[in-house]
């Protein structure tokens, strides 16, 4: 083998460094795309924790109104028994208000005849309505029939805790899909504890 002259072997060093500087940068753009995932890494995990705190913190406030929905339906219906509570305190005062300016003897005797004709009727609206729960499955006719039955009071009889129990009865009825056995049975049993309360 022939030794290179001096202009190839400093023509070949040229290109070495030409590949090695080459190289170099190669490396340095390796590295610095590595670096660029390793971060844009770090960031979408740092995101992702927290997404799944957020997804927590819904997921115990949640639970938390799942919660308070008994409560709620608690004070739903205290709400619907203190208007019907408030709506017999007005029909008493508005009874006494009467009562108190215009009742003498005579209208005194009167009005027990008419409060007797009234509880009759009342009786007899009791009594229809046990004829219907025996014949019928009509959950909201027996509710219209209690509503009726429970102002005839009202406007007959004034203060009295037949049409706050009736209320209360209602308000359970509402939440009730179908007239069920028990249901009339309890009704009925109800309907004898009025009739002899009047």
């Amino acid at each position: 083998m022939t030794p290179l002259d001096d202009s190839k072997q400093e023509e070949i060093i040229k290109i070495l460094k030409n590949i090695d500087s080459k190289m170099n940068d190669f490396s340095e753009i390796l590295q610095k795309f590595g670096l660029d995932i390793i971060t844009q890494f770090g960031k979408t995990t740092h995101n992702i924790r927290i997404l799944i705190d957020k997804i927590d913190g819904l997921d115990k406030a949640t639970i938390k109104i799942k919660g308070l929905t008994p409560q709620l339906t608690k004070i739903i219906d205290n709400q619907d028994i203190l208007e019907s509570e408030i709506e017999l305190i007005k029909s008493l005062v508005q009874r006494s208000n009467v009562m108190s300016k215009n009742e003498t003897k005579s209208e005194e005797i009167e009005r027990d005849q008419s409060i007797t004709k009234k509880k009759e009727l009342i009786v007899n609206q009791f009594n229809d309505l046990t004829d219907k729960l025996n014949k019928i499955d009509n959950l909201q006719l027996i509710i219209r029939n209690l509503e009726t039955i429970k102002h005839e009071i009202f406007e007959s009889l004034g203060g009295h805790k037949i049409p706050y129990e009736i209320s209360q009865i209602i308000n359970k009825l509402n939440n009730e899909k179908d007239l069920t056995d028990d249901i009339k049975d309890y009704l009925s049993e109800k309907i004898v504890f009025w009739i002899n309360r009047l």
